[in-house]
């Protein structure tokens, strides 16, 4: 199964977080094509599509007794780095925007967003040749590495690239075999298109009995802050978060603390303290209505994903997770099953045309 182009186009732009602009233009394009879209001056963006329930298209929501609104929630930024300093010999210093692994970074080609553009640089390092021996087996730390753009020194840099310039690895996505794709910025990528992919779903279907919103949000991976404004904003009457989860097929993960999500085994459908259990519920009997594979995921504290900040949003939404098995989480070669990607969709978008009037969310 191969890479849907609107996810491949998503996997190669850049975004990370507080500098999402190009991702999430790129996620509008499409969106566009079939919802009414609203940005906001946090980078997040919503696209709604009408519901068939009442005479204007849009849910009365479940304060008003008509069918509840539904946002499917995907993040657009992802991890990347950030100059702090250049230095005289034109070598920029760098640190983390979100949780980098530097043992992932050594050799990688970057590109930095600019104001005047993509720029391209390398992460290098000292040769073997001249790493003396006890230097060999100590991981490398983030604040010897450096971004090489190949200036001759600091004012040439300085030409091309300024303090506060972030960057991301510059990978393609690669299909591999058994319908799995390897890629940076699978997280969460994935979600945002799935995001987009129910919406479009919908569309196709004519509508969902309420309206159906696709969020592409911001700064996930620093603080879970675009979610959280743009709950506060729109509050839909249900949310249902999309992003990815540990696969538990990786060597040397323990499937007693994470559960048994391998690749193939279709979305995982997660339980526990935060969550509303109607909608884990309900996810879960679709799954099975539909014949989607689905396995379950338990927590008895957060998340981790913008579930956290929306379930406590404005007086409370009811919110679901919906995780993508993944491999490598945070690094360059994340990898997923396409086929995982889109029963997530389907099932999300099943959920969506399954609501009703008399749904009861109170606990």
């Amino acid at each position: 199964m191969s890479l849907p182009p609107v996810l491949r186009d998503l996997l190669t732009a850049p975004g990370p977080s507080g500098r999402e602009g190009i991702a999430a233009g790129v996620w509008r394009g499409h969106a566009e094509k079939f919802a009414t879209l609203e940005r906001d001056t946090f980078g997040s963006t919503v696209a709604r599509v009408a519901g068939t329930s009442t005479e204007d298209g849009t849910s009365a929501g479940t304060s008003e007794g008509g069918v509840p609104s539904l946002a499917v929630v995907g993040h657009i930024d992802e991890i990347g780095l950030i100059v702090t300093h250049i230095d005289d010999k034109g070598y920029l210093r760098i640190a983390a925007v979100g949780g980098q692994d530097p043992q992932q970074l050594v050799g990688q080609r970057v590109k930095l967003i600019t104001k005047n553009g993509l720029v391209p640089g390398v992460i290098g390092k000292k040769p073997i040749h001249l790493i003396e021996a006890d230097e060999r087996s100590r991981a490398a730390k983030l604040k010897e590495l450096t971004i090489d753009i190949g200036a001759t020194d600091k004012d040439d840099a300085l030409q091309a690239v300024r303090i506060g310039d972030v960057a991301v690895v510059d990978a393609e996505p690669l299909e591999l075999r058994g319908g799995r794709v390897a890629s940076r910025s699978m997280d969460n990528r994935i979600g945002s298109f799935v995001a987009y992919e129910v919406a479009r779903l919908v569309a196709e279907q004519g509508g969902a009995p309420g309206e159906v919103q696709a969020w592409a949000v911001a700064r996930e991976e620093t603080g879970l802050h675009g979610a959280a404004t743009t709950a506060h904003r729109v509050r839909p009457d249900i949310a249902v978060v999309v992003d990815v989860t540990f696969a538990s097929d990786q060597p040397g993960v323990d499937t007693n603390e994470i559960g048994e999500h391998p690749l193939g085994s279709g979305p995982v459908v997660e339980l526990g303290t935060p969550l509303h259990p109607w909608v884990g519920d309900r996810l879960i009997e679709t799954a099975e209505a539909e014949g989607i594979p689905y396995t379950i995921s338990a927590t008895g504290r957060g998340t981790g994903t913008d579930a956290d900040a929306i379930n406590i949003a404005a007086d409370g939404i009811p919110t679901g997770v919906i995780g993508v098995p993944l491999r490598y989480m945070h690094s360059v070669v994340e990898t997923a099953q396409v086929e995982d990607i889109l029963n997530a969709a389907k099932l999300i978008a099943a959920f969506a045309q399954g609501l009703t009037s008399d749904v009861d969310l109170l606990r």
